[in-house]
């Protein structure tokens, strides 16, 4: 399991119900990211809050699956969702909501990164990244908001933001939400120098792409190197760090360590490499 103190920090979402929306349109907007824009349907039942606000994201697999899904995700419902024969039940993966829109064409909007590892042509790419590669306007999708993780002290004002490819778009999240007085480092890791991205964030907010070497290397390592690198400010400041589990663990560890409160702290493990 994933290490992450998410439990502790998040701000639910004031309703959490499931929505059925539609795919708008999707691109590739760099080499290993693609990018699905969802509307229509429930979307004005969505409320957006900003930051690294993630969902659960259901991807259908037949006509019906979605029909079959509990309207919340408890422990009770989950092991519903488990019993779904496989053949119908929909692939759930967590995502961020890259960018919301209230006045797209059609009504509000929704943008949605997705990595892309492996090759769909080598069968090696993941369920959800295949879908990113593959779906058409129409497709129906079921989310389920669970709201933010970044809840830092108001009184903080400085921020070190820290992620690999997993967490771009939650860290544009945040960048684009932060206040204007906001001062601090993002250090974000992609897996090459194409897959650097125009981000929105306060003047006092410097972003430092880390362009990984070797394409043996496990995501986060560089990152992380740059982050032990960087230490911390002698001021306050607020630490939020995510993606492949050694990173955000190793960081935590350090910046604690240095001296930053355990509550001024958000970590959470994305994934781990080799599973």
């Amino acid at each position: 399991m994933a290490r992450t103190n998410l439990r502790a920090t998040r701000v639910k979402p004031e309703h959490a119900e499931l929505l059925t929306l539609h795919v708008v349109r999707r691109e590739q907007i760099t080499p290993h990211f693609a990018r699905v824009t969802l509307g229509g349907g429930d979307i004005a039942r969505f409320s957006f809050m900003g930051f690294d606000q993630w969902f659960r994201l259901f991807i259908p697999v037949a006509e019906d699956s979605l029909s079959r899904l509990p309207s919340k995700l408890d422990t009770l419902s989950y092991a519903r969702y488990l019993s779904i024969s496989k053949a119908v039940r929909p692939v759930l993966r967590n995502y961020s909501v890259r960018a919301y829109r209230e006045g797209g064409a059609d009504g509000p909007e929704i943008d949605v990164d997705f990595v892309l590892h492996g090759s769909a042509a080598e069968d090696a790419a993941g369920p959800a990244a295949t879908w990113a590669r593959t779906c058409s306007p129409g497709d129906p999708v079921g989310l389920l908001d669970e709201g933010i993780g970044f809840n830092p002290d108001p009184a903080l004002t400085r921020f070190l933001l820290v992620a690999d490819e997993s967490g771009l778009p939650a860290t544009a999240g945040i960048l684009a939400a932060l206040p204007a007085d906001a001062t601090g480092q993002a250090l974000i890791e992609v897996p090459s120098e194409e897959d650097r991205q125009d981000l929105t964030g306060p003047a006092g907010v410097a972003v430092e792409w880390i362009v990984r070497t070797g394409h043996d290397q496990v995501p986060g390592r560089a990152a992380l190197a740059a982050a032990t690198e960087l230490g911390v400010p002698a001021q306050p400041c607020y630490g939020w760090v995510v993606g492949e589990q050694t990173l955000p663990s190793t960081v935590r560890r350090n910046w604690v360590r240095a001296g930053v409160p355990k509550e001024n702290i958000m970590f959470c493990g994305y994934w781990r490499a080799g599973r």
